[in-house]
């Protein structure tokens, strides 16, 4: 089992940096700012075992629940991708900006906002000595800042390739109607997010309101949920371009069925995947900043009211929007969703 994963990592990772040297421009072939001269850590020499050399020992024996779980998942990703993807573009360096790498631990870790992303950069942080040991006195603004983490696609693509061979690959994602509802509440709704009101806000509201008042004009602070959707489902704003990183699908932020993740967490298990991932780094001391128990419920209970008032028409539309997420990553409708 062990000898076949790798076998077929090598070879989606040499694809992948086949397609890369044949679309990268020359400024990034130059070696990037985050390059580092030996690669990784001490286990590349040997004295320890990588994360992903971890769960494939794993695979070999016998399993445990957990890592049961997370072999179903990867087993499920593989054949969802098989089934319901067919020709795709080639990646370009662009595609793998969302995914930070951590070279003394040999970690990818795919980011999706508004799934814990904001605690995965601050342990990630921490894990690389570039903030303290104890992830929680990390500000969000200083885990979120540009440069603090580098991305894949800050690599050449021999170094991009290599990574992907020897590198333990992770991603969180979250059920998608939920997670378009904290994306609606943190940053259409909230009072402090002033600056993404005006943005986006701004534009929703000259677009899809008939008389906008004034102030609203000026401020986008008032968006309604079902304009939030409207502006999504309208044609022109993927025309405009890709959409804002909080509300874009999951598979397009980390291309699942193009690059192959070993871990894939949820937000529903947030606590358990997080330990199930910090026990194949050997950081099982290290303790995610994990939300408070009745935090995920509270969530599901606005996602519920939220979607109450919206249509069953427009929830068909925009479950067709969101359907490879649903699909990809085994999620069923939610309970509230009316789709008749």
């Amino acid at each position: 089992m062990g000898r076949r994963l790798w076998r077929r990592r090598a070879l989606v990772a040499a694809c992948l940096g086949a397609a890369l040297l044949l679309l990268l421009n020359a400024p990034l072939l130059a070696p990037p700012a985050f390059e580092n001269r030996a690669v990784g850590s001490s286990w590349l020499g040997g004295k320890r075992r990588s994360p992903l050399q971890m769960l494939y020992d794993l695979d070999q024996g016998p399993r445990s629940a957990l890592a049961e779980v997370h072999r179903q998942r990867r087993d499920l990703l593989r054949r969802a991708c098989s089934h319901h993807t067919r020709r795709q573009r080639l990646l370009r360096p662009e595609d793998l900006r969302h995914v930070l790498v951590d070279d003394a631990h040999g970690l990818l870790y795919c980011y999706v906002p508004k799934v814990a992303c904001t605690n995965w950069k601050r342990v990630l942080l921490a894990l690389s000595g570039r903030g303290p040991g104890d992830p929680r006195a990390i500000p969000a603004h200083e885990a979120h800042a540009p440069g603090r983490l580098p991305s894949l696609a800050d690599f050449s693509p021999a170094e991009v390739n290599r990574r992907l061979r020897a590198y333990l690959a992770f991603l969180f994602v979250r059920e998608p109607f939920e997670r378009l509802a904290s994306a609606y509440r943190n940053k259409l709704q909230r009072p402090w997010s002033a600056a993404f009101q005006r943005r986006f806000g701004t534009g929703i509201v000259r677009r899809l309101r008939p008389r906008p008042d004034p102030d609203a004009l000026v401020r986008g602070h008032d968006v309604r949920f079902a304009e939030f959707l409207a502006y999504l489902l309208d044609p022109r704003t993927r025309r405009d371009g890709p959409f804002n990183e909080h509300w874009e699908r999951a598979h397009a932020l980390c291309h699942p069925c193009r690059l192959r993740y070993d871990v894939v967490g949820k937000f529903e298990t947030l606590a358990e995947d997080a330990a199930f991932v910090l026990s194949l780094v050997g950081a099982p001391g290290l303790r995610f900043p994990e939300p408070p128990s009745w935090a995920q419920a509270a969530a599901r209970d606005r996602a519920a009211r939220l979607f109450r008032d919206i249509s069953p028409f427009y929830q068909q539309r925009l479950y067709g929007l969101y359907r490879m997420d649903f699909l990809l990553f085994n999620y069923s409708h939610p309970s509230y969703q009316r789709l008749r």
